[in-house]
């Protein structure tokens, strides 16, 4: 499995705090701002080892690329872990109910977002 990590915050800050909490476990990183950029790198791309994406963004949000990612042949088994600071009570839920495999809110905990993503990662590779 591709050791590829693509993280979809529209937050820049965001961003870089999740690429300094993943940058020791030896993946490559990809970085985008928005749903629609994240599918133009996952259309491209042959497989991704996995996604972390935020659920509030502009255009397409992050539960449309949930539904998107479980549908597509190549991308549906990539494991996807949300990070988000959404304020909705259903967000855990629907996030699950479309197929992401984690849920984190903001703050989180670096710590347990990097082992879930190691653990993720590994259980595909």
């Amino acid at each position: 499995m591709p050791r590829t990590l693509l993280i979809v915050e529209d937050v820049e800050a965001c961003a870089e705090a999740l690429e300094i909490v993943v940058s020791a476990m030896g993946v490559e990183v990809v970085t985008v701002g928005s749903g629609e950029e994240a599918w133009r790198v996952l259309d491209g791309a042959d497989r991704v080892g996995a996604i972390v994406t935020d659920l509030e963004m502009r255009g397409m949000d992050g539960y449309e690329l949930i539904e998107r990612v479980r549908a597509h042949p190549r991308h549906r088994e990539a494991p996807i872990v949300v990070i988000t600071g959404s304020a909705d009570p259903e967000a855990p839920a629907k996030a699950h109910r479309l197929g992401a495999d984690a849920f984190f809110s903001k703050p989180y905990s670096p710590v347990e977002v990097r082992e879930r993503l190691e653990q993720l990662l590994n259980e595909t590779a």
